[in-house]
């Protein structure tokens, strides 16, 4: 073949070949607070393989998801909508029966969607996923079933291209996975927002041992992916999900509970060992696979693609990453609204003269937090550090306001600070502009009225209605 005429063939299928759509891997992790990892951070926990990925790859250092629980995250990432759009705003509720999700815009395109592992999403209708065997789908089991690798690798090595989301089930309570010698809690370097009892270091030890349990896993996926062949036709991310079950975390709108890890691999095409600071939320993943799967669709999403951010190097992507939280039926009724713009964050607790309550963290027994009573019982004379921090969690005032740069656990409250009374308003208007749209009451929303309703398939408020 003449070199000329060489060039320009190799030149062509190269380019079909970048055309192409691309396959689709998403791990899932379960509860684990983003800064607990060495990539963002993290003093403690050992995790070679996602620290592998990483420099294989872009890391997002402000990525958020709407709500720090389980199951309204997952019905944000999947289906591009913000909680009370898609209907999911509490945890174990229900979408709208009408919400469209990955399966609904990818499989006309021809793509197989699967999810293997933890669903928590439901009605069923609205994610038809197919189901791909091999990993555990119960969260709390004692210990963690054994996963086995051949279910994604058929699923992945067959001909059509894929979207598959392997959602793991650590480090979730109970924490009973991986090897807790690895980290010895009188070494362990606690978060300054957890308070330094020896239970608690004996927990968080137990924790870390499941972080990097879970780490061993997202090791094995993407190997089992390199063995297809597919790994440079395939976008490979993974995220952390919520924070993990300490308090400040799960179940919160603090940074350490709705900061969320992302990174986004694709050889040749996203930058290796690279970070980004721009601010993307679990609302924009779909509207980005679809952009990068080159597939239309008529829905309007509350996200928005980041497609260009992953190839392109764009810097910049949304202004603002909104928080919501209502609180039944995890304890007494507590709902909380917040936004961020990546450096400072705002929070409006709408039960401010209420304690905050938490049922399955305060509450102890083998599957929750036994730690939390040798809080409550540790002497504030002796330990007043303890107190205070029982004091954050429990008893909130109407409005904070963090710099999140530079206070990254969001301990001091610059809310009463006249210098930052610009910000405040400013992160303030942009909120209540979001609750409109969003056509979210705040308190009434929270409430068993609305719940129930919620598990009916009656969603009483929500822009949809």
């Amino acid at each position: 073949m003449k070199p000329i005429l060489y060039f320009f063939t190799t030149l062509l299928l190269y380019s079909s070949a970048a055309l192409a759509s691309p396959n689709f891997l998403i791990i899932v992790a379960d509860d684990c607070t983003y800064n607990d990892l060495p990539i963002y951070g993290g003093a403690n926990a050992k995790t070679p393989n996602i620290d592998q990925l990483a420099s294989e790859g872009l890391i997002f250092n402000q990525a958020y998801l709407a709500s720090a629980m389980c199951q309204p995250c997952r019905a944000e990432l999947y289906t591009g909508l913000y909680p009370m759009s898609n209907g999911c705003a509490w945890n174990h509720s229900a979408s709208r029966p009408e919400t469209k999700s990955l399966p609904h815009f990818l499989q006309p395109a021809g793509y197989r969607v699967g999810l293997s592992g933890k669903t928590h999403v439901k009605p069923k209708t609205s994610f038809p996923f197919d189901k791909v065997a091999g990993f555990d789908p119960g969260c709390v089991r004692n210990p963690t079933r054994p996963h086995d690798l051949s279910g994604i690798r058929d699923y992945m090595s067959a001909d059509d291209p894929f979207c598959l989301v392997v959602c793991l089930v650590e480090p979730h309570i109970p924490w009973v996975m991986g090897d807790a010698s690895q980290y010895p809690p009188a070494k362990i370097k606690l978060p300054p927002n957890l308070a330094d009892t020896p239970e608690t270091r004996n927990h968080f030890a137990d924790y870390l041992a499941e972080v990097t349990y879970m780490d061993g896993q997202v090791g094995e996926i993407v190997k089992t992916l390199d063995e297809t062949g597919k790994r440079d036709e395939t976008i490979v991310l993974f995220t952390s999900e919520q924070g993990s079950q300490f308090p400040g975390c799960k179940w919160t709108n603090w940074n350490t509970g709705l900061h969320t890890a992302l990174i986004a691999s694709w050889p040749g095409r996203i930058p290796e060992s690279a970070r980004t600071d721009a601010l993307v939320q679990y609302a924009d993943v779909v509207p980005t696979l679809l952009e990068l799967a080159g597939v239309d669709s008529e829905t309007a999403f509350d996200g928005t693609s980041f497609a260009k951010v992953l190839t392109d190097n764009e810097a910049i992507h949304r202004e603002f990453a909104y928080g919501i939280h209502n609180n039944l039926p995890e304890g007494p009724a507590y709902p909380i609204r917040s936004i961020t713009d990546g450096k400072f964050r705002y929070i409006r607790n709408l039960s401010h003269g209420e304690l905050y309550i938490e049922k399955h963290l305060m509450g102890g027994g083998k599957l929750n937090n036994p730690y939390w009573a040798t809080w409550v019982g540790d002497d504030p004379m002796a330990n007043p550090e303890s107190y205070d921090k029982i004091k954050r969690y429990m008893l909130r005032p109407e409005e904070q306001l963090y710099h999140t740069l530079e206070d990254g656990y969001e301990i001091e409250n610059i809310a009463g600070d006249a210098g930052y009374d610009e910000i405040k308003a400013r992160l303030s208007t942009a909120l209540d502009a979001w609750l409109k749209a969003e056509g979210d009451p705040g308190a009434p929303v929270d409430t068993k009225e609305s719940l129930e309703a919620s598990r009916a398939g009656k969603h009483l408020y929500g822009k949809q209605e």
